[in-house]
């Protein structure tokens, strides 16, 4: 497992932007992909987007598709989501997860991060 820490959280109004940034996001010889989840109060923590460790492929859940872009720099062991378009039904704490395989499964990742809180005025 590795420590995962995110930033870049924040409040924004509606239509705003922000960029999530996901540090010591380094591969293990345990890590396939690297996944974003939120969790909003009250609400089961839901899969948003992952990349693959190369970064070829993508996947994102249908509520963020087109506004949001998951990306990885390798070099810098940091992974990001750009998220455009933010409306207020995009609140929530937004974590960042390692996994052995290839999911949008929260239970298959095995490193998390504690958060980020991001925040959509409307």
């Amino acid at each position: 497992q590795v420590q995962l820490v995110e930033s870049g959280g924040g409040l924004v109004q509606t239509g705003g932007s922000l960029r999530l940034s996901c540090a010591n996001a380094g591969r293990t010889r345990s890590t396939y992909a690297m996944g974003w989840f939120r969790q909003a109060p009250g609400k089961e923590r839901e899969f948003v987007a992952r990349i693959s460790w190369s970064g070829g492929a993508t996947y994102y859940a249908d509520s963020v598709k087109g506004r949001f872009t998951i990306s990885r720099d390798n070099a810098k062991n940091t992974l990001y989501l750009q998220m455009n378009s933010l409306q207020p039904e995009d609140t929530a704490r937004y974590y960042c997860a390692a996994a052995p395989v290839w999911s949008d499964v929260a239970g298959r990742y095995n490193s998390w991060g504690q958060g980020t809180q991001v925040t959509v005025s409307s």
